[in-house]
């Protein structure tokens, strides 16, 4: 059954899928979020829609739903019938929890289109006023020969790994202690850096002790006997996803970042990946100007297309408690 759920996941999800894999929704619990889990099959036994949710709390307004990336629908398999049956159940399980919405990501217009025509009467869909993920992302093939991958990256990224290379910049892929309390001193250093507000250490702490170590790699960039950058890489399936980077403020000329997303992608080749996920460019959900990471990440992919979610969208289940978090919301972008 985990096979299966698997590669229903990520031949349904264009990003690869890891947040509705059992190894986030197990991280998410650990983290001490309530999880759930939903999914809906066809008469013959093959999954039509599977959701992971995430039990959030917010101040004053209580409990909500979050289903990350999700739910994932098989969209050349499905079945009006049992996807209404599915959303159903999906609204009865919040309601047990006294969830005042539900929170969605559909991956397409399409899907957005599912849930507005799914839904019962009495309940509204509606966009949200913010979105947890990346509402466009850059996803490299790197189904083709390592010359070709590089080949077709911006002249100056090749430079930029060559010159890491001859700077004698060292890459270990390694979760001994040492190496992540050097990724957490840096995620500091790069959070007081750019203005960006990182996740707790424990966050980070947590992530490494449930998440296996084939799963979640910590790579390291060493330059004279000093950590001076490190990436956390997923590898989850046919698919590879950077998921935080952090440098540090010295020997930045050596630009150690670039070796750090090559060896990764070589690595995620070798695993058998055929997709590297950069992750989120452009402008991020809070609205912040991400010019300069969207600047390094499209130099690996220049002419890759990005891949564009419509973003999130809540299942109002309790309008009174749901407008008045709008409210709250509003009220804190203000001050």
């Amino acid at each position: 059954m985990e096979n299966k759920l698997l590669n229903f996941i990520q031949s349904n999800s264009p990003d690869g899928g890891f947040l509705q894999s059992v190894y986030w929704k197990n991280f998410q619990g650990a983290w001490g979020r309530e999880t759930h889990n939903l999914s809906a099959s066809s008469d013959d036994g093959e999954l039509i829609a599977h959701a992971n949710i995430i039990s959030h709390t917010l101040p004053i307004v209580g409990e909500y739903f979050y289903v990350p990336r999700g739910p994932v629908l098989a969209i050349f398999n499905f079945q009006f019938s049992i996807f209404k049956q599915f959303l159903k159940d999906l609204i009865s399980n919040a309601q047990k929890n006294n969830a005042g919405w539900i929170r969605v990501e559909p991956k397409t217009e399409e899907e957005l289109f599912f849930f507005r025509n799914s839904l019962p009467r009495n309940i509204k869909i509606k966009k949200s006023s913010v979105d947890m993920q990346p509402r466009e992302v850059l996803v490299l093939d790197i189904s083709k020969s390592e010359g070709e991958i590089l080949a077709q990256m911006k002249p100056k990224t090749r430079y930029n790994i060559k010159l890491a290379e001859k700077k004698s910049v060292k890459i270990y892929d390694s979760r001994e202690e040492k190496y992540v309390e050097e990724f957490l001193r840096l995620v500091k250093v790069t959070s007081q850096r750019d203005k960006i507000t990182s996740h707790p250490e424990e966050y980070y702490r947590k992530m490494f002790k449930v998440i296996p170590g084939d799963i979640l790699k910590l790579y390291i960039a060493e330059y004279e006997g000093r950590i001076i950058a490190a990436n956390l890489v997923l590898f989850f399936g046919r698919a590879a996803t950077y998921m935080h980077g952090a440098s540090d403020n010295e020997h930045r000329s050596v630009m150690a970042p670039y070796l750090l997303q090559w060896q990764a992608i070589q690595d995620a080749k070798y695993a058998g990946c055929t997709r590297y996920d950069f992750g989120g460019i452009k402008v991020g959900g809070t609205g912040s100007d991400w010019s300069g990471i969207t600047k390094f990440k499209t130099g690996f992919a220049p002419d890759a297309e990005t891949i564009k979610f419509p973003g999130c969208y809540d299942i109002i289940l309790k309008p009174a408690k749901y407008n008045l978090y709008r409210a709250l919301q509003k009220i804190k972008r203000i001050f």
